[in-house]
């Protein structure tokens, strides 16, 4: 029993003590979102999101799967086109009271020039020499919910592969968990998500052969291996619907984002915590048309005369659902009032029942 305590203590306080030895920032690309609802809101979802999408914001909201299994897909493009995300997802129900998911997500940059070979050894310029090569993150995540004895109660985790390569120069493997719940109480909805809960650590290997002559031109020191460490994060959200006609429903949620890895640049930031606070609005007729709001990145921005002034994103986003189909659409950023810039996120999902099940 001593042991298994002892296995537990070392487990969860590991990260704190390497935390001041290994970086802290890793796997960004896995906080960027996935589906365009989710866009539309600012990511104010975690309460109320219930389709394959639930595998990525909160896996214990899986359980409340309304068909027996639900294709996602998205694609979005950064920085003029240059980078690729990718998002797939697929969840099934399992029985009555479980539910499983796996959703796939890249982020990368393809077609990157190799001029290592450029220059022959005789000094002449080989442009048939240059080839190509990418720089990727992959995510990897396997989800679980189950409905608890308690009724309105569910929970659910996430056990997550990540895979970083940069062509045949390095590459990484990292594994972590989250953990999640999610109550429903009348209109009501509360969810929580542990991301990362005892931290999630990339093991990097460099393969350094090809660039060792300009590592010594240069005076830098040849890498060899290192350690990230992606520390946890807590996403809290509360949601409620209102029925404001027969046809019509308006869903209101708010979430914030807890953080416990010193100070941030967002609303509400301390030395030990901070927490960054989003919100969204959704409005639908007869659940076929969907007209979505948020508010995000809700911070205060020091202006050219050192003063601070309020700064957030607005978005805004549409959703048509036409039978097993549903597309939506995301505006990030309308008026243009945040630093970001715009973007234009498309989503896909569709949704079967098993044949000779009720639809």
């Amino acid at each position: 029993m001593i042991r298994k305590y002892l296995i537990l203590l070392i487990a969860f306080f590991l990260p704190a003590v390497l935390l001041a030895q290994l970086p802290k920032y890793s796997n960004e690309f896995l906080n960027i979102g996935v589906g365009a609802r989710a866009f539309g809101m600012s990511h104010s979802v975690l309460a109320t999101t219930t389709d394959v999408t639930a595998g990525y914001w909160n896996p214990a909201g899986l359980t409340g799967l309304e068909t027996d299994a639900d294709i996602g897909l998205m694609h979005a493009e950064y920085f003029a086109g240059i980078a690729k995300y990718d998002y797939a997802g697929f969840a099934i129900r399992i029985d009555e009271q479980s539910a499983g998911a796996f959703t796939l997500i890249r982020f990368g940059i393809d077609d990157i020039p190799n001029t290592l070979e450029l220059i022959d050894k005789d000094g002449n310029l080989r442009y048939d020499r240059i080839s190509t090569f990418s720089a990727a993150d992959y995510g990897f995540l396997f989800s679980y919910a189950r409905t608890s004895k308690i009724v309105g109660l569910s929970y659910g985790g996430n056990v997550k592969l990540i895979h970083r390569k940069i062509g045949d120069f390095a590459t990484a493997w990292g594994f972590g968990f989250d953990i999640a719940g999610r109550y429903v109480l009348n209109r009501w909805s509360f969810a929580v998500n542990i991301r990362d809960v005892t931290s999630t650590f990339n093991a990097w290997n460099f393969n350094t052969s090809e660039l060792e002559d300009v590592f010594a031109i240069t005076g830098n020191e040849i890498p060899q291996n290192s350690l990230e460490l992606t520390m946890p994060r807590i996403l809290m959200g509360a949601a409620r619907s209102f029925r404001l006609h027969e046809d019509f429903n308006l869903l209101a949620e708010l979430d914030a984002d807890l953080t416990l890895d010193g100070k941030q640049n967002v609303l509400v930031k301390t030395a030990v915590f901070s927490i960054d606070p989003h919100m969204g609005l959704e409005l639908d007729y007869k659940r076929l048309v969907f007209l979505r709001l948020g508010m995000g990145k809700i911070k205060m921005v020091p202006d050219y005369d050192q003063k601070d002034s309020f700064n957030s994103q607005p978005n805004l986003g549409i959703g048509i659902h036409f039978r097993n189909f549903t597309v939506d659409y995301a505006l990030t950023d309308i008026a243009n009032q945040s630093i970001a810039p715009y973007s234009n996120i498309f989503s896909l999902k569709y949704s079967f029942n098993r044949p000779g099940s009720s639809d």
